[in-house]
């Protein structure tokens, strides 16, 4: 970031950004490749939270026919941005506010200026806190997104963790790919509830979970003291949109807390875009990239023309 004397009245004294995007997942990274190869002054600012960072492998992103993890994804997404002359820079934006047609972008560092910004802040899956849990993240026996990666379950032991009726559903959805699963609640379901699941297959066991120990297989001790031993762990307890930096600008949001956006990805802030999971959408990484390439195409015809000196 800027040295107090490169900055003044607090804003960087470098010209106005054409873009800054807010995140360095794979929809922020893609606007930023797409900004620099519209030879737009683009600027990625992020905290190093990105989601996508711990995807072990995923097996479902158009090209990697062998899968690819998601610090490799964004590694080689940043070094594409950087090639085309994006800048990238690790910082916490902790406000932004409107200055005219304008946005000043308020930092730990100090602050910058934008023509327009794209917000690529995503979302953060909610666990529960239970010992051992998050330990096996990395190796892929604990799961939250059975779109991703509910193939590469086909016929395990899948237990799903989380309040009814979230668990449920995610339960049913991974009933395509195995016919032994177990949900988890500490809720009691009603009868109700539990008629209303499809398949008589699943499993609802009623305990809070002590702990879970990895291995080659997840063991589960119940506060009952039962264990019992599964394959992989999805959880289903919902997450918290990242949402916060466009409310607190006025954008309007779905019930969810989810940004909504136009057909260009811009949000009810004139000049201020969404993409990713912080949109209301399926939380896929492709459908990011999507988001991506609309808003930075939309980002690039908002603005004057850079039209060629010759």
């Amino acid at each position: 970031m800027a040295s107090p004397d490169q900055m003044k009245d607090g804003i960087r004294k470098e010209r106005c950004w054409d873009c800054v995007v807010v995140g360095a997942g794979p929809a922020g990274l893609t606007a930023a490749v797409y900004l620099a190869r519209y030879l737009r002054l683009v600027l990625v600012l992020h905290d190093g939270e990105s989601r996508a960072a711990l995807i072990p492998t995923s097996h479902n992103i158009p090209g990697y026919s062998g899968g690819i993890s998601g610090q490799q994804l964004l590694s080689d997404l940043s070094r594409q941005a950087s090639r085309y002359g994006a800048a990238i820079e690790r910082a916490n934006v902790s406000q932004i506010d409107k200055d005219g047609d304008a946005f000043i972008l308020r930092t730990a560092s100090g602050a910058l200026r934008a023509s327009r910004v794209i917000l690529a802040t995503g979302v953060v899956d909610i666990s529960p806190d239970i010992p051992g849990l998050h330990g096996s993240i990395f190796d892929g026996q604990i799961r939250y997104c059975p779109i991703c990666d509910g193939y590469e379950a086909a016929d395990k032991r899948i237990a799903v963790l989380g309040p009814l009726p979230h668990a449920i559903r995610k339960a049913e959805f991974l009933r395509t790919y195995s016919r032994l699963l177990t949900v988890i609640t500490s809720q009691e379901p009603s009868r109700e509830e539990i008629e209303r699941v499809d398949d008589p297959s699943i499993h609802v066991e009623c305990s809070g979970v002590r702990d879970i120990q990895g291995g080659k297989e997840m063991k589960v001790t119940f506060m009952s003291g039962k264990i019992q031993a599964f394959d992989i762990i999805y959880i289903a307890m919902g997450c918290s949109v990242r949402s916060d930096l466009g409310v607190a600008l006025g954008a309007s949001v779905d019930q969810a807390g989810a940004l909504k956006v136009d057909a260009q990805q811009e949000t009810s802030v004139k000049g201020l875009y969404a993409v990713g999971d912080v949109v209301s959408c399926l939380d896929q990484i492709s459908v990011g990239t999507g988001h991506a390439a609309i808003a930075a195409t939309a980002v690039h015809n908002s603005l004057p023309r850079n039209w060629r000196a010759g």
